[in-house]
């Protein structure tokens, strides 16, 4: 068992709205510098910068979790995980077929850039991925868990894309087993007032800019021997679910 401070909810240079500047090896390297163990990459229905950042994460010794931002047909946003970049993939090629194909304006939203794992650009994407899908909000937990990944509703205390500002709550159906909040502080009285008892509180940056990234991050417990990378990303997401681990 090891404790392992994280950033569950980190953007890259794939997502329009981040900087170009948030390569796969800059958020590694930042993640290094800024004593982050374990962090997600979740672009904006894609995942498809996951295998670069894999690769980049190696090199700086943070474990990498693939995952996505997924917008639904009500425009939530949530995060989705995944334990193996196989799964994250073919997820991504499920939401694919659920996008709203509408050419992307770089000049106003800006680059959707692909990267191999030197940070070379081998893509973009033409598609704008900000917008929302077809998934409803009820849908993403069964989908999600035909992945073998784990979800949960992103910054329900911001105003901008939450269930929180779209729904006006948490609704106790779908189940969702957990939550996130972009500020710590925000945790207690989200639970108290979105009836979050029992529910685990993710707390994670939304990164759209190296700086975004924080010095001081939260922590998780994951059993993790015999070590590897693997079995700490299986038991992270057996721990979000709440399963036994």
């Amino acid at each position: 068992m090891s404790s392992y401070t994280y950033d569950l909810h980190v953007h890259s240079c794939l997502s329009p709205c981040a900087d170009n500047e948030n390569t796969p090896n800059n958020l590694a390297g930042m993640a290094y510098l800024n004593n982050i163990r374990l962090m997600a990459l979740t672009d904006h229905n894609s995942c498809r910068n996951c295998p670069a950042f894999f690769e980049a994460a190696r090199r700086y010794g943070i474990v990498p979790v693939p995952g996505m931002e997924l917008t639904t047909s009500e425009d939530i946003h949530v995060v989705c995980l995944f334990e193996t970049l196989e799964d994250a993939l073919a997820f991504n090629d499920e939401v694919d077929m659920h996008r709203m194909r509408i050419p992307n304006r770089k000049d106003i939203f800006g680059d959707q850039l692909i990267m191999n794992g030197q940070d070379e650009v081998i893509a973009e994407e033409e598609d704008f991925l900000t917008n929302a899908t077809d998934i409803s909000y009820d849908e993403v937990p069964e989908l999600v868990d035909r992945f073998n990944g784990v979800c949960y509703p992103a910054h329900i205390d911001r105003e901008a894309n939450s269930v929180t500002a779209i729904l006006g709550t948490v609704p106790a159906e779908p189940v969702y087993p957990a939550a996130e909040v972009h500020f710590a502080g925000n945790a207690a009285d989200c639970i108290r007032k979105y009836g979050l008892e029992g529910k685990r509180i993710i707390v994670s940056s939304d990164a759209h800019y190296l700086t975004d990234l924080r010095e001081e991050n939260q922590e998780i417990e994951i059993p993790d021997e015999p070590y590897s990378s693997a079995l700490v990303r299986k038991n992270l997401i057996r721990i979000i679910k709440g399963e036994a681990v």
